[in-house]
């Protein structure tokens, strides 16, 4: 389905769905709203947040949003401080985040929009790598490593007596505390040594130009730079698997796939171009989210996602 027929499709939907709530939604005679909505967050849910602003900012081109990329934990400090309405989150709000929100009057509703894969990417030049196992992995990116696992054929005695030039998202990004997690273990975190950055451009473009290096970020990413760069397989145990939309939907492309959140605070709730924005974003997210390298729930997820976020602005 095209994008433009999105629109057509979801406008009655959206307005039906907004209805019934006790929040109304000022709008003028032609449904036309006016404001703006503040986004940012993590650099893997972008991707289909920005494409669903795009199709938004079409029909509501009155309402300014912006979707800008600080990583998941530096979205929820700005999310909790009350200076953004929405934070794209790659992992649920920790604790100690839950805790500042409170402490700022912020309470929030979770809701998930999309599956994805946490890709482990090489340069394409690189021809002596076409599988990994979670146990080097593991040994690779462990913080053990620093120091001591510097060269390719530490890992397999084949591979070339090269240095390992790793790349991955910064600490701050909750990409990579969920690879740190499923990889290293729980709260053990990974190595410093790596080339970090919150902007997986940074992270494309330097694997992209290093035949020794090696980096993970989002499914989505690789999508869109497949052009010069090559997936890796990961072995779990039962041979290795390359993510795409089947093997995350199936669950056989594991431990590196998860679900991906916005967070939509309670004082950005009470703004109906917000309300407008989150069912457009619901009702839309099933046919992009495949459009730009994600995995869709299934329909009545996304219903009981609408359903759980009237309850919320009620």
């Amino acid at each position: 389905m095209k994008r433009k027929t999105i629109i057509t499709l979801f406008t009655a939907t959206i307005l039906v769905a907004s209805c019934g709530t006790n929040k109304s939604t000022k709008q003028t005679k032609e449904n036309v709203l006016i404001g703006e909505i503040k986004i940012d967050g993590s650099s893997t849910v972008y991707p289909i947040t920005e494409a669903i602003a795009e199709e938004y900012r079409i029909e509501q081109a009155a309402v300014k949003v912006t979707v800008g990329v600080s990583g998941t934990g530096g979205g929820f400090k700005k999310f909790y401080r009350g200076e953004i309405d929405i934070n794209d989150a790659s992992r649920p709000i920790k604790e100690r985040e839950q805790t500042a929100c409170t402490e700022n009057n912020i309470s929030w509703i979770e809701l998930t929009v999309a599956y994805d894969g946490l890709a482990v990417i090489k340069n394409p030049d690189n021809d002596w790598l076409s599988t990994i196992t979670v146990e080097e992995l593991k040994k690779m990116w462990e913080p053990e490593a620093q120091e001591n696992i510097l060269y390719w054929n530490q890992i397999r005695a084949e591979w070339p007596n090269k240095e390992i030039h790793l790349f991955g998202p910064g600490v701050a990004s909750g990409t990579y505390d969920y690879f740190a997690e499923v990889i290293c273990g729980k709260k053990i975190g990974t190595r410093g040594d790596y080339t970090a950055s919150e902007d997986d451009n940074v992270l494309v473009q330097g694997i992209a130009t290093d035949k020794y290096s090696l980096g993970f970020f989002g499914l989505a990413y690789y999508e869109e730079n497949k052009d010069k760069l090559d997936l890796v397989a990961v072995n779990n145990g039962d041979g290795g698997i390359i993510p795409s939309l089947e093997t995350v939907s199936s669950g056989v492309y594991e431990p590196l796939s998860r679900p991906i959140f916005i967070y939509v605070s309670n004082t950005a709730a009470t703004k109906p171009e917000v309300i407008n924005f989150v069912h457009f974003y619901l009702q839309s997210a099933s046919v992009i989210a495949n459009e730009v390298g994600y995995v869709a729930l299934p329909e009545e997820k996304y219903q009981s996602e609408i359903a759980e976020f009237n309850e919320f602005i009620k």
